[in-house]
């Protein structure tokens, strides 16, 4: 039990939908396994039966081509992952690109002409067949926003549909099943509407992952639920929110997965008399013991802190 609470809690998060066709889908962090003493993690840690879809994040682009973070993903962690599939057999892994510390620069890059779409779905092909994933994951953290310009929008909807056809194609060609491709977006209505055509890409992709999480973080100087349920009544982001959001734009109910976060946000408070949702911040709160990051507890460290208190 230890250990699955420990991958839990080192998971980025969990994607939950409950439908037809039921799906868990959760991410591994490539430096889980680069945290001190009990908190370092393994691939081969993990329990492949708790979730039907494990996301490995990330990869990064280089030269408008896919390639691996470092090394030690490559020559260790991608064939570990790729044998959790071994046992269990319905497993589906996929390989997450990008993420938020990854920026928008070199997304906006390759999305500039078509020549270099074609070349990051080659290098996409080749990296996933040769690491035996079932897909791939798009974490453009958003096209149209943090630097990137408003065309990303529908050059993104070009990447994911010429993704598709080189999917399929490849598929057919050498009698493979064809490869997943998901993607995680914003569960922010503001941002939902300037970086997504929802029906395309709800035609196109195979599920897609609903951010429905850091909706507050330390980052505001008042306290606030990271992935409220429902919403407030001066606020209206929350998860359930998001869902409909999405669904009412246009996107399939059955490709909706809502996201539930592994780990906390901590705040600083003004007076510490002041407990209650909505009180003043200052700032983050103290790093975890091993997560090592102001405004952040992973699950374990918050059953950790719950047990002292």
């Amino acid at each position: 039990m230890g250990r699955l609470l420990l991958w839990v809690g080192l998971a980025l998060v969990l994607q939950h939908h409950n439908g037809a066709a039921h799906k868990l889908v959760c991410y591994f962090t490539n430096w889980a396994y680069s945290r001190p003493d009990a908190a370092s993690i393994l691939p081969q840690d993990l329990d492949p039966f708790l979730c039907t879809h494990l996301i490995f994040a990330f990869a990064s682009v280089k030269n408008n081509r896919i390639v691996a973070k470092n090394v030690q993903d490559e020559n260790i962690l991608y064939p570990e992952f790729s044998k959790l599939r071994e046992r269990n057999r319905k497993l589906k892994t996929l390989l997450s690109v990008g993420g938020w510390d990854f920026g928008t620069p070199r997304f906006t890059a390759m999305l500039s002409t078509p020549a270099r779409c074609e070349k990051f779905i080659d290098s996409v092909i080749s990296l996933l067949r040769t690491y035996n994933f079932d897909g791939l994951d798009l974490f453009f953290l958003y096209p149209g926003q943090r630097g990137s310009p408003m065309h990303d929008r529908w050059n993104f909807v070009f990447l994911i549909e010429e993704l598709v056809f080189a999917f399929k194609k490849e598929a057919t060609n050498n009698l493979h099943p064809k490869l997943l491709l998901s993607a995680a977006v914003s569960g922010v209505p503001d941002i939902i509407q300037t970086s997504y055509d929802v029906r395309l890409l709800g035609r196109c992709l195979d599920f897609i992952n609903i951010l429905s999480y850091d909706f507050h973080g330390s980052w505001e100087k008042f306290t606030g639920h990271n992935s409220p349920l429902f919403s407030q009544p001066r606020d209206p982001r929350s998860s359930a929110y998001a869902m409909d959001y999405w669904r009412k734009l246009g996107a399939p109910s059955e490709k909706l997965i809502m996201g539930l976060p592994t780990y906390g946000s901590t705040f600083c408070l003004l007076k510490a008399s002041e407990t209650w949702l909505g009180a003043r911040a200052t700032g983050p709160a103290s790093p975890g013991k091993y997560t090592k990051q102001a405004g952040f507890l992973a699950y374990f460290e918050i059953c950790s802190f719950v047990r002292r208190a």
